[in-house]
């Protein structure tokens, strides 16, 4: 087709889609196309804007590492991956599904059940996590594994961080007869998207901060039910209601309970230390693990936190 004008280029994009033969890609392919024209119509792109644009999508695979996936922060922070979770877990209600992030590793050491997940010297009050996993009628998940993961103190994941021990703050367990996970590891602090890159960037364009508050992560997977990925929060963090990436719900908020006068699980602790119990619901469904946001650690720190955030 010989285009005409900017209605007609539209129509001439959409007919050359006719030929994709999966469906739910020429789905995708089509709506794909009239959103990005009907954006640009309604904003009227200028060229610059468009080239800025092609830059700035261009630099965040530029900032893709093997410790580091900027499209899935970015994506977090425009609120796109907290909607992708809520319109397919929880079978329309409430649930204990949440953002994957874009720390997880595969292949983190399996623990035994209370063991450690502490792997090198890391600053922090103790704590000990205990896990409840059960299906929609209540009854416990037996035999699921359960990934879990956390940044240190300082806001660093250890794949971000060359001077934590590879996997520090990680681990794989497996639920007991009882659906129950449990872990000693220590209580996280929020953190500051990294500094220098596309998504910092555009926070700081709008006026909000880079803050994400703390949390612990894990992923749940057995056959026969849905890969959970989730996040639980804390409750006294103050940027719970401003989070960076739309995390938190309110099925995901923990309440720590600080002990300073009781004997701590693991004798080796003798001073004050937390606990948190906490409740995760999984759905019927496809156990897929999805693809690792990231797969090594960083040789250095390359990614420097905003002053800023």
């Amino acid at each position: 087709m010989i285009i005409e004008n900017e209605e007609q280029l539209t129509q001439a994009v959409l007919d050359e889609t006719r030929g994709t033969t999966d469906p739910r890609l020429k789905e995708l392919l089509q709506a794909l196309v009239r959103h990005l024209h009907a954006f640009a119509r309604e904003v009227r792109l200028t060229e610059r804007e468009f080239d800025q644009a092609i830059g700035l999508v261009a630099r965040l695979g530029q900032l893709t590492t093997a410790s580091h996936n900027e499209v899935r922060l970015m994506a977090g922070s425009l609120g796109l991956s907290a909607l992708v979770c809520l319109m397919n877990n929880g079978e329309g209600g409430e649930t204990t599904a949440n953002l994957l992030g874009p720390f997880w590793r595969a292949g983190a050491p399996m623990t035994p059940n209370g063991g450690s997940i502490v792997r090198s010297p890391t600053p922090g009050t103790p704590l000990f996590f205990t896990g409840h996993v059960m299906d929609r009628e209540g009854r416990p998940v037996a035999d699921a594994n359960v990934d879990v993961w956390h940044a240190s103190t300082v806001g660093l994941y250890e794949n971000q961080d060359p001077t934590q021990a590879d996997w520090n703050l990680r681990g794989r367990f497996v639920t007991d007869q009882n659906g129950v996970f449990s872990y000693r590891s220590i209580k996280p602090a929020g953190y500051p998207v990294p500094s220098n890159t596309v998504t910092e960037q555009l926070l700081f364009a709008q006026g909000r901060h880079g803050m994400r508050p703390a949390h612990l992560h894990s992923l749940i997977y057995k056959d026969g039910f849905k890969t959970q990925a989730s996040q639980v929060y804390s409750a006294d963090d103050p940027h719970l209601e401003s989070d960076a990436q739309f995390g938190p719900t309110r099925s995901l908020i923990g309440h720590y309970i600080l002990h300073e006068n009781e004997p701590a699980p693991d004798p080796e602790v003798t001073g004050p230390w937390y606990s948190l119990d906490h409740t995760f619901v999984l759905d019927a469904g496809e156990s897929r693990l999805p693809p690792p946001p990231v797969s090594g650690k960083a040789t250095e720190r390359v990614l420097v936190r905003s002053e800023h955030a």
